[in-house]
């Protein structure tokens, strides 16, 4: 059984109590299996229009050379040089393709991101990435490479797997026409980018949702953060090995095992989850309660592995903007709490492992795949930060 504390103070931040319906079983947002949830009118005219919108797949992400325009911004890291880029591919696309690239900021547009397939869910803002050429997608890459971190297995790195992870399912799903792609990847603008002001990056697609919030021309938010992966733990695609989240699983097991049997039970969640809590169009289904073993009894040893844990999620931003971050959730360790269900080898279906801090939660889940008709287990990821997500706009 796990011990629960109430949330006091100003960590309470307006999350919701869960309904006595998730006392046995979590199901959490619901899972991609069985193809999509059905499609309003509205919603199935805007995927007939994304479909007919679906373009060049010529050249890969990975492998794209940015363009020789680039050099022009510098190489100085930091907003100054994504800014400019930024400029540069405004000004490099179409009106009709600025249109939707650039689009005012708002938290309900914002909010517009999922773990389903592009065509299953035609609500994403922006511009499909098939819709740029090759220079344009070049540009895109420079942008991205600039917010994200550039170690391997982390930031650009992780996303450009989880491109590839798409193309894979393309050639072997037949469960729906969903669009799966790497260019059905969606990137926009939410407001003005700029040195003053409100805006947001956002680049998603399939199992894949980042969105940097800038205010005044620092970053205010870098959640929510979502990664899910199919196959998994590895596949073969694009001309490389891809395990994107296998380090973000093996922290967490590595983690979970180095605990004592009492700290186990102590830490083990009522109940059976069978995806994340926090997933898309889910952001008031968070405990008000902590549940399950404070991090203040972890020793000196296991105290690093779970900042090592955290850290496979916070390192997907650029270096600076993740010492920050991690900076925040170390002083926040002696209110934290770390909660699983299932086996903690973190090999299971339904197998579940989270953090959750005054500011901090993290969930990773192990779901049956649905995609690639392969027998085993596919993981949902989000982190998300109780003060920061949306860069704490809420209009």
């Amino acid at each position: 059984m796990s011990r629960r504390v109430e949330i006091a103070g100003t960590a309470a931040v307006a999350v919701l109590l869960v309904s006595s319906a998730f006392a046995q079983v979590h199901n959490g947002p619901p899972p991609d299996d069985g193809g999509p949830p059905p499609m309003s009118v509205e919603d199935q005219e805007l995927s007939n229009a994304l479909q007919a919108r679906m373009g060049d797949t010529s050249t890969l992400m990975e492998s794209l050379p940015i363009p020789d325009s680039a050099a022009e911004c510098g190489d100085a890291p930091g907003i100054g040089r994504m800014l400019c880029l930024i400029e540069l591919l405004k000004a490099d696309v179409s009106v009709d393709i600025l249109e939707r690239l650039q689009l005012d900021y708002s938290r309900i547009e914002a909010e517009n991101w999922s773990n389903l397939p592009a065509g299953a869910f035609p609500k994403r803002p922006g511009v499909l990435l098939g819709e740029l050429n090759a220079k344009q997608r070049g540009l895109v890459k420079a942008i991205m490479m600039e917010a994200t971190s550039g170690e391997s297995e982390e930031g650009w790195d992780e996303l450009v797997q989880t491109l590839n992870a798409d193309d894979y399912i393309s050639t072997v799903s037949t469960d729906y026409k969903a669009g799966y792609s790497s260019f059905n990847t969606k990137f926009a603008f939410l407001g003005v980018p700029g040195p003053t002001g409100v805006w947001q990056l956002y680049y998603g697609g399939h199992h894949m949702a980042f969105s940097n919030t800038y205010v005044d021309g620092d970053l205010a938010g870098a959640t929510p953060s979502f990664r899910g992966i199919e196959p998994f733990p590895y596949f073969e695609m694009n001309g490389r090995v891809n395990q994107p989240l296998t380090q973000e699983r093996d922290a967490f097991a590595t983690l979970l095992s180095a605990l004592t049997e009492d700290q186990r039970t102590e830490a083990l969640l009522e109940g059976t989850y069978r995806d994340i809590l926090a997933g898309p169009q889910a952001d008031d289904a968070l405990p008000d309660k902590f549940e399950g073993l404070p991090v203040a009894e972890l020793d000196a040893d296991q105290t690093k592995l779970l900042l090592a844990a955290i850290k496979t999620y916070v390192g997907d931003i650029s270096e600076a903007d993740a010492m920050a971050y991690m900076a925040k959730y170390s002083a926040e360790l002696p209110e934290t709490y770390l909660g699983y269900s299932g086996t903690p080898q973190l090999s299971a279906e339904n197998d579940y492992v989270r953090v959750h801090g005054p500011s901090l939660w993290i969930e990773f889940s192990l779901q049956s795949n649905k995609s690639t008709e392969k027998v085993g287990n596919h993981p949902h990821s989000v982190w998300r930060d109780l003060m920061d997500d949306y860069g704490g706009q809420t209009e």
